[in-house]
């Protein structure tokens, strides 16, 4: 299991119960310089996807006023939403092999709240106001002309930031040329996306701005299954206590390499100590690594005091990577994946629906007994189909179907009603109706019991 840390700081609060405001030191560690390199990728691909387009559509467009979706150029329609039960559990499970081998590894580097936090926002603060400790000092003095202006601009550009970020949200439910379309239209010709648009951009703004690491801290909830999903194999950041303890200044009798600089705390953007232990709050960024090991570097000791390692492997014993529940996680998500490939090779461009119509169903006529019957043919298609229909019936039973061929749109549904004659006197259960839908060699059968 996975301990809770005791200390007050861990939690974000100062002594009193106040928020402790964080400004984490700035590091030039190997791990900061490649999350440097990795943000801005995935910050690329995630404003890039609206205006790709494969197959004549975005790459990534889920069209819930039409109840279409778009996914890397297959086409999906409501009726495919049980895929995403396979394509959720499959992602979920991933995360648990993720979570069971490397701990939180994706909420330090790809999670959008720490990708948009240190990739944009803190960028943001790290220009206007400067590093850690000047912004830390200018917070302590008073409000001059200048700290206004600086506050002013940061909190124009967090606002502008959050402006783009929810238009290119926006773009993914309502595509980037519909998103430009709007943009130069008055807001009240679209005032429902409009709406959205100021709630969204509230709400990152709100985030980014103040709220910051207490999303992580207090309201995921990923965190709080750290417990259940590590075990003493879990690589993680962890302080090496058999190096560090007792802490003191270099020279001091009895002390170990661990000098209490505290500048681990200080990089730590979530304000934790590392050194109290493993802890639910610490979102394996790996920052209190690069401080530690440029304090190691500078005194002449090795670096690692605070490395990536799992609890045995801090405590000098033997560790597993792989385990039984890793592979038990791993068999989950290859269950979820095989199943979301299987549905979606099974999936056809063709829905078929043969229904009792609405209203009367049947009618006694002096030729037999009237039915009234109705097919629904949907494409799930968004290129045009042509379909044609076939209705096959049991032996002296009459149909009359007035539409054998049509053209579908793309995702165009049509309801096409037909009739059919049974003689007096014949069973219900002998007579069967069966509807064929074919288009382009695919055939599609639909049977019903009168």
């Amino acid at each position: 299991m996975l301990p809770t840390s005791t200390s007050l700081q861990s939690n974000g609060l100062r002594p009193d119960g106040h928020r402790l405001k964080l400004h984490p030191l700035e590091v030039n560690g190997r791990h900061a310089r490649l999350q440097r390199i990795l943000y801005p990728i995935m910050l690329a691909i995630y404003a890039a996807l609206p205006w790709i387009h494969v197959g004549g559509k975005p790459a990534v467009w889920l069209d819930l006023t039409q109840r279409r979706f778009f996914l890397m150029g297959m086409a999906f329609n409501a009726s495919d939403t049980y895929l995403m039960f396979f394509l959720l559990s499959g992602l979920g499970f991933l995360l648990l092999v993720l979570s069971a081998m490397w701990g939180r590894l994706w909420c330090g580097w790809a999670c959008p709240q720490t990708v948009l936090l240190e990739g944009v926002f803190r960028r943001i603060e790290i220009l206007v106001d400067g590093p850690a400790r000047q912004r830390k000092q200018r917070e302590r003095g008073a409000w001059t002309l200048d700290r206004v202006l600086r506050l002013g601009v940061k909190h124009g550009l967090f606002l502008a930031a959050a402006l783009v970020f929810t238009h290119l949200f926006i773009a993914y439910f309502a595509s980037m040329d519909d998103v430009v379309e709007m943009v130069q239209r008055p807001p009240s010709e679209n005032l429902p996306v409009f709406t959205w648009m100021v709630v969204i951009t509230g709400v990152l703004y709100f985030n980014f701005a103040w709220f910051r690491e207490q999303l992580c801290l207090v309201v995921c909830p990923y965190g709080r299954l750290q417990s259940a999903l590590a075990d003493e194999d879990t690589i993680s950041v962890g302080y090496d206590t058999r190096r560090g303890e007792p802490r003191g200044r270099k020279g001091t009798t009895g002390a170990a390499d661990c000098v209490d600089c505290s500048l681990c705390v200080q990089a730590c953007p979530t304000g934790i100590d590392i050194r109290n232990g493993l802890q639910l709050d610490c979102i394996g960024c790996a920052h209190c690594i690069d401080a530690c090991n440029d304090v190691m570097v500078q005194i002449g000791r090795p670096p690692g005091l605070i490395r990536c390692d799992s609890l045995n492997g801090l405590g000098g014993k033997p560790r597993r990577f792989w385990r039984p529940r890793v592979y038990g996680y791993i068999a989950a998500a290859v269950l979820g994946v095989v199943a979301l490939s299987i549905g979606i090779n099974a999936r056809e461009p063709l829905q078929v629906s043969l229904l009792r119509a609405q209203g009367v169903p049947r009618e006694v006529t002096p030729d037999g007994v009237l039915h009234r019957l109705m097919v629904h043919v949907t494409s799930k298609s968004p290129d045009p189909l042509n379909v044609e229909l076939s209705v096959e019936t049991s032996p002296a039973v009459r149909a009359v179907v007035p539409i054998t061929a049509m053209q579908l749109a793309g995702f165009e549904g049509r309801h096409i009603p037909f009739v059919i004659v049974v003689p007096r006197g014949t069973p219900p259960g002998e007579v069967r109706v069966t509807v064929t839908a074919k288009d382009r060699g695919m055939r599609l059968e639909r049977r019903i019991a009168l």
